[in-house]
């Protein structure tokens, strides 16, 4: 018999029909007369409840069906008179695939820290609070594809390993095939990398954003979605080495246009968890955040408020001067933290707040600068409980003034002289920016800790699994 989805099984009403699901036991309770079995196989967080009947089952294979077993049950669906549940299937047979020893079986009955689920990676996703994260993951991934599919953008795909650090920052995962107990050095004593792979040092990407300007100065709207790598060594719960970024890239785009872009596509997403998965945000609301959807709404049904970051950081002083406590000191010229961030969005405004026109010194090479000699068109997108979301700009065009601005950070010519290229020949005003997916999965599932996001999580001292 062909297999039902227990997400679809649950909204039958056709009962009497003869039904088989498969799934993993997540409990079995029962009596000398009747076992209950709860059934869980993935498709949705609910489960199905399985009623054998033990005079029809012989006690070596209810015996086996324990916590963690898969099985395979057939039987008759038929109206529940259960609290929570509308249908279950009386079982005619059941099989069991897989046995999973209750002694040792690591995801017993009772509640588990995260920490401890964490240790446990291959396995969390069965357990009721991962599986709706990663179930939610998978939704916001299909929204992100949805939104710039439907908007007539690329997906344009960079590459993975580089010679550019895009950021300047130097905190990258080295790609390389020497050998590194007898590594080669020329009479200055570096390292030749003329013997390498590549020829030349490269490196895990830490943002796709340099060739995604290529692609939308030639597509005209591309995005990227893929894995960057930052080999930073923060053990926050802000914090991965290798996380998810979604990064818009537009030809003729203002920093206007881009600030318009960015509200628009982040209510996109938070409106497409709150009508598509309503069954796991209600189940993580319950569990973990008592304010989530409430927290959704807030976003979706405000409008960003803008202001530059010499305002915000007027109020910030004035609310520091009534007696606010703020950890780090706030002045012109420093880059806000999360605290500072958040004053604004959850205290001063009441509502998500787009920053701009940050001094040039704490920004990228590649920001556009203002007239003032003293800001660049940069964009931060702040949200409640989170801070920053979204970063992004306006990108300069002009080619000696991106080359001497290269030059002040220190970024290599070697490295980015293709990129500083395509403002030689036919530059165009371009905008982007990028959002970090976790930091989204963050908000959207009301986590507190980024490692509770992705499936399996590389921090400092981990890559496990």
């Amino acid at each position: 018999m062909e297999r039902t989805e227990i997400k679809q099984a649950l909204a039958r009403t056709d009962y009497g029909a003869k039904i088989n699901v498969k799934g993993w036991v997540r409990t079995r309770r029962g009596n000398k007369a009747v076992s209950f079995i709860a059934l869980n196989d993935g498709s949705t967080i609910k489960n199905i409840q399985i009623v054998a009947d033990n005079e029809k089952f012989d006690e070596e294979t209810l015996r086996l069906v324990t916590t963690g077993a898969c099985i395979s049950a057939t039987g008759t669906l038929v109206e529940s008179l259960g609290k929570g549940q509308t249908v279950e299937i009386q079982a005619d047979s059941i099989e069991v695939y897989g046995t999973a020893d209750p002694e040792t079986y690591p995801l017993q009955k009772k509640g588990h820290t995260l920490e401890y689920l964490r240790e446990k990676a291959y396995l969390r996703p069965r357990t009721n609070t991962f599986g709706a994260v990663f179930r939610m993951r998978s939704q916001m991934a299909m929204a992100i594809h949805t939104y710039f599919q439907e908007r007539g953008f690329f997906y344009f795909h960079t590459p993975l390993i580089t010679a550019s650090d895009c950021e300047g920052a130097g905190q990258m995962f080295q790609v390389t095939t020497l050998n590194l107990y007898d590594l080669k050095k020329d009479k200055d004593g570096n390292i030749d990398y003329s013997r390498d792979f590549f020829g030349k040092q490269a490196a895990l990407t830490v943002s796709g954003q340099l060739e995604g300007e290529l692609g939308a100065l030639s597509l005209g709207k591309i995005y990227t979605f893929g894995p960057t790598f930052r080999a930073e060594n923060s053990n926050t719960p802000r914090h991965l080495s290798e996380f998810w970024m979604i990064e818009p890239e537009m030809a003729f785009y203002d920093l206007n246009d881009n600030m318009a872009l960015a509200q628009d596509f982040i209510q996109y997403c938070v409106r497409w968890a709150l009508e598509k998965c309503q069954d796991d945000l209600a189940f993580l609301e319950q569990m973990y955040d008592k304010e989530l959807t409430q927290r959704l709404r807030f976003v979706v049904e405000n409008d960003f408020q803008r202001l530059t970051y010499t305002e915000g950081i007027e109020i910030l002083k004035a609310a520091a001067a009534k007696g606010k406590k703020f950890e780090f000191p706030v002045d012109w010229g420093t880059d806000l933290q999360s605290e500072h961030e958040r004053y604004l969005v959850e205290e001063h405004f009441k509502k998500p707040v787009i920053l701009i026109d940050y001094p040039k010194e704490i920004k990228s090479f590649y920001m556009k600068q203002n007239d003032d000699g003293k800001t660049v068109r940069a964009m931060d997108v702040l949200f409640p409980h989170i801070g920053e979301i979204i970063g992004g700009s306006e990108r300069e065009a002009d080619y000696d003034k991106l080359a001497k601005r290269a030059e002040e950070m220190h970024v290599p010519m070697k490295d980015i002289w293709w990129y500083l290229d395509t403002r030689r020949w036919g530059s165009a005003p371009h905008s982007g920016f990028g959002l970090g997916f976790e930091r989204l999965m963050l908000f959207v599932t009301g986590m507190q800790n980024i490692r509770d996001v992705i499936p399996f999580p590389r921090t400092p001292n981990n890559a496990d699994f």
